[in-house]
């Protein structure tokens, strides 16, 4: 088909005012928005619909575009910091996604719009099982997979740290806070072996019990727009550093 993304469902729109409290508007609008979620988990798993016909009016790359590729800390940053996302700098992030995800979609989200840097934060998804249980060396080899292609077309990596994480909300089973630590100890060594920029988010946002700083966060898990905020200055220091370095 030349478009598959137009057999899909609209992604629901929340009612606005009073409307939204009425509790059949809260009711119709989360079974809109489950029905949404189950259709686009199945026939458009790696999330191609999401970002498609926005990359087809971006205007020409700069010589120093940059895209920040990501799950839901990614697409929720640039409503908490919009000032980041300017001249020419591309939030590509989708809610919820694990880099199995994102590997799909690497082509069509980072490397056909020919940034100068992608900014890649991923893997809580995997560890929270968002598409079933997973492995830390399958974690690692998408991480791998997405830098790999980024370095075969010149784009210089910057490759973040796994925020912290305590508990999941939703997956309040899991035990996350070993596995952010070998994730982001091996990122760290990767790192530093491929010549990529490794940005260490987690130390500014530890609580000191590799936890999320409460003022910090919203939940324990997504930042809050101080936040971003520390986040920010950390993100600009990394961009400029890519930047700099040989493509």
């Amino acid at each position: 088909m030349d478009d598959p993304c137009a057999t899909l469902l609209p992604q629901p729109e929340v009612p606005a005012g009073p409307a939204l409290k009425r509790r059949t508007s809260q009711d119709a609008l989360a079974a809109a928005s489950k029905a949404w979620d189950e259709q686009h988990r199945r026939y458009d798993f790696g999330g191609l619909c999401r970002f498609r016909a926005a990359n087809t009016k971006l205007p020409s790359a700069t010589d120093h575009r940059v895209v920040f590729f990501g799950d839901s800390i990614t697409e929720s940053w640039i409503d908490a910091d919009s000032d980041l996302f300017t001249n020419d700098v591309i939030d590509r992030g989708i809610s919820g996604q694990t880099t199995t995800q994102m590997v799909v979609r690497f082509r069509q989200d980072v490397i056909d719009l020919h940034p100068a840097v992608v900014h890649i934060l991923a893997g809580t998804n995997d560890i929270a099982g968002n598409t079933g249980p997973t492995s830390i060396e399958a974690i690692e080899n998408n991480i791998k997979t997405m830098v790999e292609l980024a370095r075969a077309h010149h784009v210089r990596v910057i490759l973040a740290s796994i925020t912290p994480v305590a508990k999941y909300p939703w997956r309040r089973e899991v035990q996350p806070v070993e596995t952010i630590r070998t994730i982001n100890d091996w990122m760290k060594g990767y790192a530093k072996e491929n010549g990529l920029v490794y940005l260490d988010y987690f130390s500014s946002l530890d609580d000191g019990h590799r936890g999320f700083i409460a003022k910090l966060a919203i939940d324990g898990v997504h930042p809050n727009a101080e936040g971003y905020a520390v986040m920010d200055k950390l993100a600009r220091q990394s961009i400029k550093e890519a930047l700099s370095a040989a493509p």
